[in-house]
């Protein structure tokens, strides 16, 4: 018997799983670029952390005033980032030693995130994750992205595992304020620092200031375990 009997985790993919974070910048930069913005900077990117594409091309749009539809840059952009990640994506080791540990008690995993289905796919087959990570949902196949839990709530629904007994980790504010939303624990591990003191980290069962470089499989695994009696 498990020591993780009846506890799902539900995966942020981009910036919790994967280092997805510098690829996404690369692909708004040149996107950006083509459309005559040439000084958007990695601070500028950090705003979009957490959010959808969809949503982020259309604040580019009234924020730098484009004449191109959201529909283009939301294609440019992705166009972009699908050749980056296909390339180059790399799976934060300590996370993919906890994807391991898990999987080898067969626990429930699912991946939720704010990215488009190809995109996800693409990761997950770069980084070999997609080899245990069957689950996954998109913020394109639900009706609204983060913070609104609905990705979660869906990946919750395909593991038929009730909302309470799911555990999110997430690196960005707007997936804690989701999962809290879904009555699901989080585990945060902020992706930007300065985030770490954001309201919305503060409803996190487990939070991780220091980000990646603080998580760690095991002390990640000891912490489901000793919270699994926990409702």
């Amino acid at each position: 018997m498990s020591h993780l009997d009846g506890i799902a985790v539900i995966f942020d993919l981009d910036g919790t799983l994967v280092d997805s974070e510098p690829n996404y910048y690369e692909a708004g930069r040149q996107t950006l670029a083509e459309h005559g913005v040439t000084d958007f900077s990695w601070a500028d990117h950090e705003r979009y952390v957490g959010i959808s594409t969809q949503e982020t091309v259309a604040d580019w749009k009234e924020r730098y005033g484009l004449r191109a539809s959201v529909e283009e840059l939301f294609t440019a952009k992705n166009r972009r980032y699908l050749e980056l990640a296909r390339g180059s994506t790399r799976a934060y080791p300590e996370m993919r030693e906890f994807v391991e540990l898990l999987a080898a008690e067969d626990v429930p995993m699912a991946v939720a995130s704010g990215s488009s289905p190809e995109a996800i796919e693409a990761v997950l087959a770069g980084t070999g994750l997609g080899a245990v990570l069957r689950t996954v949902v998109s913020a394109d196949e639900v009706a609204h992205g983060k913070p609104a839990p609905d990705v979660f709530l869906e990946a919750a629904r395909r593991l038929g595992a009730r909302p309470g007994d799911c555990v999110v980790l997430e690196d960005a504010a707007p997936g804690a304020a989701a999962a809290h939303a879904a009555g699901m624990r989080c585990i945060a591990i902020p992706y930007v620092a300065a985030q770490a003191d954001s309201p919305e980290f503060t409803t996190a069962g487990l939070l991780l200031r220091g980000g990646q470089e603080e998580f760690t499989a095991r002390s990640a695994y000891d912490w489901l375990v000793d919270s699994a009696g926990v409702p």
